[in-house]
C-alpha cells in the first residue's frame, strides 16, 4: 500500500526529464543543441539586465542633476518666464505650512534668479546668478563639488562669495578666490563684484554654463525688493515616482496667482529624451527573449526527434500525449532554469565590478557622466528572470504538440 502511495506521489514526467541524457553517449549532437541553448538563454538574460541596469542608471544620475539645479516642483509668480527676470512673491506663504508637512515632501526653500554677464579682460559670458537662502539643501552641490568650498549665508552681512561650474572656470580662465564683475542689465544698469569660493561640476554642459551661486540678497537689492519677497520656493520630494502626483497636489495648494511646474515641465528637452531610452531596453528585451525562445524551440524538437524510440514506448505501455509532452516541457524548463542562472551570475558580476570601478568610462561632454553608471534593482531582475521564463516556456507549448503526431508502432521501429 505504502509503495503504491510512493508511486501516485511519484512526478513521473519530472523523474524522465531529469534523466534526459544521463549516460546516453549516442546524443552528442543533442547535448551541444542543449548548451548552446542554455547558453543562448544566459547570455540573452545577462544582456537584459546589464542594458536595463545601464540606461535606469543614466536616467537616475540625469534626472539628480536636473533637480539639483531646479528641484523637483517649482513654485513662482503666474507670469514667470524664461527671462529669469520673475515678479516677486511673498515669502510668507499661507500654504507653506501644509506643504511642509505633506508626506513625501522632503524639503522647501527659496530662491530667485537674475540675468547677468561675467565680464573678464578677455571675455564676456552671459549667465543667471541663482540667488539662494540659509535653508537651501546643499546635498546635492556638495557632492559636485570639485574644488573650494560651499558659501555662508548664516551671517547678517551679504555674502559675497558665489559657486560657478568648471566649464565656465575654465572658458572665463578663473580659479578659487578670484574676483570677477557680474553687470546686469536694468535701469539704471548695476554691477556686483564678487568671489569665487567654489566650482562644481555635473556633466550637463547646457546648466553648467548657465547657473552661478550667489546670496539671494544681491538679487533681492538689485530688484529693489524687500527682505520677504522671493521668486518662488523650489520643493523636493523623497521619491521621483511620486513627482506627478505631489505635482497635482501642489498646483491645487498654491492658489491661482502662483504656478507650479515639475522639473520634467521646466526642462522637457531632457525628460523627453530619457524616456525616449525607455524604448532601447524595450527591444533588446523583446530581441533576446526571442532569440531565447526558438532556440528553445529547436532544442525541443531536435530532443523529440531523438526520443522518438522513447515516446513510442511510453506510448505502448499506456502513457498519455499529456503525460509525454510534460516530460519535453520539463526538460525545457530545467534548461531555462540552468540559462538564467548563469545569466544572473554573468550581469552580476559585470555590474558589481563597473559600479565598484567604474572601468568602462564615457566622454563627459557627450553623455553628461564619466563613467557608465549602473543601478542594479532587485525588482528589475526579478520581473526580468520571472518574464523570460514564462514567455520561453509558453514557446513551448505549440511545438510540444508534435508527440501527439507520433505513432506508437513507427516510433519504436524508428531509426
Amino acid at each position: 500500500m505504502q509503495k503504491a502511495q510512493k508511486f501516485k506521489d511519484l512526478n513521473l514526467p519530472y523523474y524522465i526529464a531529469l534523466r534526459f541524457g544521463h549516460g546516453d553517449k549516442s546524443s552528442r549532437f543533442t547535448s551541444l543543441v542543449k548548451k548552446i541553448s542554455i547558453i543562448s538563454i544566459a547570455l540573452g538574460l545577462a544582456v537584459m539586465i546589464v542594458s536595463v541596469a545601464i540606461v535606469t542608471g543614466f536616467q537616475n544620475e540625469i534626472r539628480q542633476k536636473a533637480i539639483g539645479f531646479g528641484s523637483h516642483i517649482q513654485i513662482t509668480h503666474f507670469d514667470y518666464n524664461i527671462s529669469f527676470e520673475p515678479r516677486p512673491i511673498s515669502k510668507d506663504q499661507p500654504f507653506y505650512p501644509d506643504l511642509k508637512e505633506k508626506p513625501g515632501i522632503r524639503h522647501i526653500q527659496a530662491f530667485a534668479t537674475k540675468a547677468g554677464l561675467i565680464r573678464t579682460d578677455e571675455e564676456i559670458h552671459g549667465t543667471v546668478l541663482k540667488g539662494i537662502d540659509e535653508d537651501f539643501d546643499w546635498s546635492f552641490f556638495e557632492k559636485m563639488i570639485v574644488e573650494g568650498n560651499t558659501i555662508d549665508l548664516k551671517g547678517e552681512e551679504i555674502s559675497n562669495d558665489i559657486i560657478i561650474s568648471k566649464s565656465v572656470a575654465n572658458l572665463l580662465n578663473l580659479s578659487i578666490e578670484d574676483d570677477i564683475i557680474i553687470y546686469f542689465i536694468q535701469d539704471p544698469p548695476r554691477m556686483r563684484r564678487l568671489n569665487i569660493e567654489g566650482i562644481y561640476e555635473t556633466g550637463l554642459e547646457e546648466l553648467d554654463k548657465r547657473f552661478v551661486i550667489a546670496d539671494i540678497r544681491h538679487i533681492q537689492r538689485l530688484n529693489d525688493w524687500e527682505e520677504d519677497q522671493i521668486a518662488g520656493f523650489e520643493v523636493l520630494i523623497d521619491d521621483y515616482s511620486n513627482l506627478e502626483q505631489l505635482g497635482n497636489y501642489v498646483y491645487e495648494e498654491i492658489g491661482y496667482e502662483l504656478i507650479s511646474q515639475t522639473i520634467a515641465q521646466l526642462y522637457p528637452q531632457i525628460f523627453d529624451w530619457l524616456e525616449l531610452l525607455d524604448m532601447n531596453v524595450y527591444v533588446i528585451i523583446f530581441l533576446m527573449v526571442l532569440v531565447a525562445g526558438i532556440n528553445m524551440i529547436t532544442t525541443l524538437l531536435i530532443s523529440v526527434l531523438e526520443k522518438t524510440n522513447l515516446i513510442g514506448v511510453l506510448k505502448a505501455l499506456g502513457g498519455s500525449n499529456h503525460l509525454i509532452r510534460r516530460i519535453f516541457l520539463y526538460n525545457a524548463g530545467l534548461m531555462i532554469a540552468k540559462g538564467l542562472i548563469i545569466g544572473n551570475l554573468i550581469a552580476l558580476t559585470f555590474c558589481l565590478i563597473q559600479n565598484y570601478t567604474g572601468i568602462i568610462t564615457l566622454s563627459q561632454e557627450s553623455y553628461y557622466v564619466s563613467k557608465v553608471p549602473i543601478n542594479l534593482d532587485i525588482l528589475h531582475m526579478l520581473l526580468l528572470n520571472v518574464g523570460t521564463f514564462i514567455v520561453c516556456m509558453f514557446m513551448m507549448i505549440l511545438p510540444s504538440y508534435i508527440v501527439t503526431k507520433i505513432s506508437p508502432v513507427k516510433a519504436i521501429t524508428f531509426r
